[in-house]
């Protein structure tokens, strides 16, 4: 059996006979999005690290408040989903999971972008909307495939030049927050499709002043351009 999933109104633990599943490569333990439940499960068990073939992990809409160590040990990993848990932390081992691409943390209590995603350098989607993250660390630079970084509803105060680095970046969010200016190089992260698109590059909700407001209310390419002017004088 290489998938598995695992559903119930009440679900709280994991049953020891899927860690026996050597060779799984899809689990899945998030409850059905279109039934509005959420699972009890507290605690992802340590034998976890038993599954050596996961390649796709979901455990969205849980309870969980901390992820083991023995995560690192999925090497195999390519898609992790965490969103709409407790989670205000991530175990240092997460930096090993080098095949990672795909990892969702939406929803959950992380106060500042935990020092492991800055090692996950073949990561190209990461979604971190709806924290409390205040920082992002320069380390972000080193995350160099990166084209979707979601960072909605956070408290986002400023954000660092190194994000201007991140040239495969496609898809940024930053509504929301609390950004009163964007980084002087910003109009240099020239793969963001500048177009009057919310799903591509969104700054509503920011008391920004740098751009001015008169040149944020016509407009990403308006802002793009404003950035562009300064790199030019």
């Amino acid at each position: 059996k290489k998938k598995l999933k695992i559903s119930g109104r009440e679900l709280a633990a994991v049953p020891e006979q899927v860690f026996g599943l050597d060779q799984l490569q899809v689990l899945e333990m998030s409850p059905e999005r279109e039934s509005c439940l959420r699972h009890r499960l507290e605690l992802l068990p340590r034998d976890i690290s038993r599954l050596k073939n996961l390649t796709l992990l979901y455990m969205d809409s849980n309870n969980l408040k901390a992820i083991p160590a023995e995560i690192g040990s999925l090497r195999h990993l390519e898609r992790l989903t965490l969103s709409n848990n407790r989670l205000s932390s991530l175990p240092p081992e997460m930096a090993a999971l080098q095949r990672l691409r795909s990892l969702h943390l939406a929803n959950n209590g992380l106060a500042e972008l935990p020092a492991p995603l800055c090692q996950l350098r073949g990561l190209t989607f990461l979604d971190l909307s709806d924290n409390k993250i205040c920082t992002i660390p320069s380390g972000i630079r080193h995350l160099e495939k990166l084209e979707t970084l979601l960072l909605l509803f956070n408290s986002l105060e400023s954000l660092p030049e190194d994000i201007c680095v991140l040239r495969n970046l496609h898809t940024l969010w930053l509504g929301n927050n609390c950004l009163r200016a964007l980084p002087a190089s910003f109009g240099e992260l020239v793969n963001l499709d500048w177009g009057c698109n919310y799903c591509s590059c969104n700054f509503e909700g920011n008391p920004l002043e740098c751009p001015p407001p008169e040149i944020c209310s016509r407009g990403p390419e308006e802002i793009r351009d404003y950035f562009l002017s300064l790199h030019r004088t």
